[in-house]
């Protein structure tokens, strides 16, 4: 059973108000290749992290269980597959642009005054650019509008594909860079959204 037109509105708002907080942290805090404290560096990229990744969560759960205000506004087709990929491609836009802002955050970061500070800060960027890279290539695969039930499906399912992926490739990333050198792995165990974000994802 779908959100009531409610709570739905009322997460676009709680939405609205992060997304404002983190852009203004971020305008605050532009250390763009210049060296800082390990502690400094990864609290600001879990942090961007973190928020990015609560909302491809959000928006997958939007996917798998459409709101009542978001099915209203579409076709009555749209428990079709054709009608999924459309909901998808919409929140794949919002993917983007949550990416686009984690990649910002991540670059602002700047980079960890550490043996191997430069390494990470690099493998972290590379990651974000690939994952913004991925979610647009998804995005434009759904401009073409599928032909069949079995393209609409095939579709669907690159579509959500890529947005597992990517959260999946963070998590792996930040495992690899905590493991880079002993000031990193002390700096990701000890800041607050490192922290948060570890339980966010079970660990």
């Amino acid at each position: 059973m779908g959100r009531g037109p409610l709570t739905w509105i009322l997460g676009i708002v709680v939405g609205i108000v992060v997304v404002l907080g983190v852009t203004a942290l971020i305008g605050n805090e532009d250390n763009s290749g210049e060296p800082v404290p390990a502690g400094v560096w990864a609290q600001n990229v879990c942090g961007a992290v973190g928020v990015w990744r609560g909302e491809l969560e959000a928006l997958v759960d939007d996917i798998r269980t459409p709101s009542a205000v978001a099915m209203a506004a579409e076709e009555p087709q749209s428990e079709t597959p054709q009608g999924r990929t459309g909901l998808v491609r919409k929140g794949l836009e919002r993917g983007v642009e949550a990416t686009e802002t984690m990649v910002l955050g991540i670059d602002n970061a700047g980079v960890p005054d550490t043996e191997n500070g430069e390494a990470a800060a690099n493998d972290v960027s590379t990651w974000a650019e690939r994952a913004l890279g991925d979610l647009e290539e998804a995005q434009d695969s759904l401009d073409n509008e599928a032909d069949s039930l079995e393209a609409a499906v095939e579709q669907f399912q690159d579509a959500t594909g890529a947005i597992g992926a990517t959260l999946v490739g963070g998590a792996q990333t930040l495992t690899d860079v905590a493991q880079l050198d002993p000031a990193l792995a002390v700096a990701f165990r000890d800041t607050s959204t490192c922290q948060q974000l570890r339980e966010e994802r079970g660990r």
